[in-house]
């Protein structure tokens, strides 16, 4: 087994839980939504990001607005929607949930 590609899956899981909670309090544009996931150790990649925020607002979870920018091209920041809060409140029960069973088996 190839244990980078085990923890690579660990965090491909909970990336749309990271990203929702990143937008959750305030409007980002995508560099400040990759930059806190870096940060974080997340280890998430261009490539990987603009997709799954594609897909978060096709699903109904997300909205943008471009934005002008002072140092550069106008930016899209991105906003939860009403369907992407609930979502996401779900998503926190869920994640407590899990968190408190794997602190269970693996204590």
């Amino acid at each position: 087994m190839n244990i980078e590609n085990t923890k690579a899956q660990m965090r491909k899981g909970v990336l749309e839980y990271c990203i929702l909670s990143i937008i959750e309090n305030e409007d980002k544009y995508a560099s400040e939504i990759l930059k806190t996931l870096k940060d974080a150790k997340m280890l998430v990649v261009e490539g990987t990001i603009y997709p799954l925020l594609t897909r978060l607002k096709n699903a109904g979870l997300l909205n943008y607005r471009w934005e002008e920018s002072t140092s550069g091209p106008p930016r899209k920041y991105y906003t939860l929607t009403e369907n992407g809060k609930l979502f996401l409140k779900e998503l926190n029960t869920t994640w407590d949930e899990l968190r408190n069973a794997v602190n269970l088996v693996t204590k």
